[in-house]
């Protein structure tokens, strides 16, 4: 990985830096990592990213949570 890539964390997650989910873009890729174990980086296309984030929006994944 690149040490010029930005990550970035949600505002939800602990204080701590612990147990965080970051996203990147690298190019026209989007990255997502989790911070206890930043070397597994996952890859996505910015639109499957877009699709996906439109579902956590309408809630398609809020069985996962309860």
């Amino acid at each position: 990985m690149s040490a010029d890539i930005e990550w970035q964390k949600s505002s939800f997650s602990g204080g701590g830096g612990e147990q965080c989910v970051e996203v990147a873009r690298q190019a026209e890729e989007i990255l997502v990592r989790e911070s206890d174990d930043p070397r597994a980086v996952t890859r996505t296309s910015r639109s499957k990213f877009a699709a996906f984030i439109q579902g956590v929006k309408a809630g398609e994944f809020d069985h996962f949570v309860q």
